[in-house]
């Protein structure tokens, strides 16, 4: 059993240097040590561990079972210790430089993140913003290893271990073009189901939502003709077409070439939220880009 107590953390700095790296030269470059340093601590390692650790492979070196166990862990805990021993220093906007990394679908960037980038550029020109593709089933993961600050979701769909704060209530409305010779007015439920409808599916290929369960509850079917991966190309398929959609209310707000309407039935909506990992909770500068989009929205 390893004695913490006796333990040289500057070791484990090491360690977690070789695991990222898996070679010993660049885990030295990466630490400002000299080659022969990194092997005198990895010498050391191996014996406070009991276990090789890492062993030479064809393309660097391979971490063994027990160095894979150690891993995320390890990661985990000089996160903490660093946050903890570092001063907190306030944020200044006008001089951070700053990256956020943010996971959103489309239509969250254009419902957030759109309205956000003139003040976010104003307030704070020497960030920088990476927007993600969100895939749902890798944002809690993302959030974990720090591969996103920041995330957008719907608040039943936040992933487990996160905080997050909802930002608003979202209700779908029927889009189609200026000039739909079957839009004059508002459709009745027989006639929005004749209609041909296009219809956004993040995973792929998928001719049902929500819409469609509630029609069949009232014994109702839509045709839906087209099925698409992006909202945005719905927007496009809805304006240059006779296509018709049931899109969120703030993704075709100020659209020009489109109209909107709201059906005789009720389709349920959502809560949109953001969320983040606990890393980042009292971090200065991802609570002020936290307010900043609160604000916008």
């Amino acid at each position: 059993m390893t004695n913490l107590r006796r333990l040289d953390l500057n070791l484990l700095v090491t360690l977690d240097a070789l695991l990222e790296e898996r070679n010993v030269t660049r885990a030295a470059q990466r630490l400002n040590y000299s080659q022969p340093s990194v092997s005198v601590q990895l010498a050391k390692l191996r014996e406070t561990f009991s276990d090789p650790l890492l062993l030479p492979g064809p393309r660097g070196m391979t971490p063994t079972a027990r160095a894979l166990e150690l891993r995320e862990p390890l990661r985990q805990a000089l996160d903490e210790l660093e946050r903890a021993v570092l001063p907190v220093a306030p944020f200044d906007p006008a001089t951070a430089q700053d990256t956020w990394r943010v996971a959103a679908t489309d239509n969250a960037e254009q419902a957030i993140l759109l309205p956000l980038l003139a003040r976010l550029r104003a307030l704070a020109p020497n960030t920088r913003l990476a927007v993600i593709q969100a895939e749902p089933p890798r944002l809690g993961k993302q959030a974990q290893t720090g591969a996103i600050d920041l995330g957008f979701h719907t608040t039943d769909e936040i992933p487990e271990g996160l905080r997050y704060r909802p930002l608003f209530r979202e209700h779908y409305v029927l889009v189609g073009r200026t000039g739909h010779p079957r839009l004059k007015r508002r459709p009745t439920l027989a006639q929005f189901c004749k209609l041909e409808h296009v219809i956004a599916s993040p995973d792929g290929g998928g001719f049902r939502g929500i819409t469609d369960t509630v029609l069949e509850r009232a014994g109702l079917q839509r045709r839906v003709v087209l099925s698409v991966p992006h909202f945005l190309f719905v927007l496009s398929a809805v304006a240059n077409t006779d296509l018709v959609a049931m899109l969120p209310s703030r993704l075709v707000r100020g659209v020009p070439g489109l109209k909107t309407f709201d059906l005789a039935v009720e389709i349920p909506g959502y809560e949109m939220a953001m969320f983040w990992h606990e890393r980042s909770h009292r971090d200065p500068g991802h609570q002020w880009l936290r307010e900043r989009i609160v604000e916008t929205v």
